[in-house]
């Protein structure tokens, strides 16, 4: 009897029962034999039966192609990040399929695979953050695949960053910065692109969370935002209280040209809201024009300064007016060591430098 052939037998009151036979179950029939025995097939049936026969399929090994599949864009857990991360995170994806797309999961179980993956890292040491970013996802897809059987380890958990400049809480712009940013942004017909520097220096917030700002998120003594970053599968809402700067800043945005209708606090030349993208490729245009970077102290490599370091230039009004590091560590988000790094570095020494310049003007 050939395997997969499928046999069905039928009675016939007058003799032998009837055969039917198919080259497989709901296949098509090669044969109709009468007899009292199963027939057995002829060379021309056997020919047939080759012809009809199902295509053997061999599934293919899982790989982290399939992976990624699973997790973008069909998983709740893509589907919990926010826009802005999706498309950065999306970017990084699509250079760990190209690099990896093909290696099979049974590879990722074996822990000699952190080391391709720092090799990995190190061999775009040219671009630090990108490199870290890449580990970041990689991390977060394999820990994806972990949860749901699919690898029982994560080879890029503890991998180190290699981007100095990563606790960016630290580096702030001047007043100096902001003065030139604002320069050039008028010498590039910019003036709206310097009305966000300006309000993100007066209140920290996210690019995100500055472009969808509408007044009726200003309230008497403070700013209640819900904030467009998702933290710990939530959105948290800030409450930035007003300083006096802020009340001044906000007199001149009220002023400026809306479309009926709009709400938002900045608004571009035609008076429309700004998109994320818009917005910061405007500022980084300003930016590059004004030369504006930051220099690290102890190694003299520059970075260019991001919108997100405004943040410190906040963080440096609140302190300065007086708050406490847990009291700015908590409207900041961040861990009170950090405030505490800022008011060292940015408070503490300018008012040191202050009080000796004082002293030498009243000596001479």
């Amino acid at each position: 009897m050939i395997a997969g052939v499928h046999y069905i037998k039928k009675p016939r009151k007058d003799g032998p029962p009837c055969w039917y036979v198919y080259a497989y179950r709901g296949g098509p029939q090669i044969a109709r034999r009468i007899g009292w025995h199963r027939p057995t097939l002829s060379v021309a049936e056997l020919r047939e039966l080759i012809a009809a026969s199902k295509p053997v399929t061999i599934e293919p090994e899982p790989n982290l192609r399939l992976l990624i599949r699973a997790w973008r864009p069909a998983s709740p857990d893509w589907a919990s990040l926010a826009t802005t991360t999706q498309k950065t995170w999306g970017s990084a994806l699509d250079r760990i399929e190209e690099k990896w797309g093909n290696t099979p999961l049974t590879v990722w179980a074996d822990p000699r695979m952190t080391a391709k993956v720092v090799a990995w890292r190190d061999s775009r040491a040219d671009t630090p953050r990108g490199a870290d970013i890449g580990v970041t996802v990689l991390r977060a897809l394999l820990e994806f695949g972990r949860l749901r059987g699919q690898v029982p380890i994560n080879v890029a958990a503890r991998i180190p960053k290699l981007y100095k400049l990563g606790a960016r809480a630290e580096i702030i712009w001047s007043d100096h910065d902001i003065d030139r940013f604002v320069q050039a942004a008028d010498e590039l017909g910019l003036p709206h692109i310097a009305d966000g520097v300006k309000l993100a220096a007066l209140t920290g917030l996210r690019r995100a969370d500055l472009v969808s700002l509408t007044w009726d998120e200003i309230l008497t003594h403070a700013i209640k935002k819900k904030a467009a970053k998702i933290s710990k599968g939530k959105r948290r809402f800030a409450v930035i209280p007003r300083i006096p700067e802020l009340d001044t800043h906000l007199e001149h945005l009220s002023r400026r040209m809306r479309k009926p209708g709009v709400n938002n606090v900045l608004v571009n030349s035609r008076g429309m809201p700004w998109s994320g993208d818009g917005f910061g490729t405007s500022f980084n245009r300003v930016r590059d024009h004004a030369g504006i970077v930051h220099v690290d102290q102890e190694t003299g490599k520059t970075a260019a300064m991001h919108i997100h370091d405004l943040r410190g230039t906040f963080c440096t009004k609140l302190l300065r007016a007086g708050l406490t590091n847990e009291e700015v560590a908590e409207i900041m988000g961040w861990a009170p060591d950090q405030v505490a790094g800022i008011r060292r570095s940015y408070v503490d020494q300018s008012a040191i430098v202050r009080a000796i310049g004082e002293r030498i003007r009243g000596a001479v």
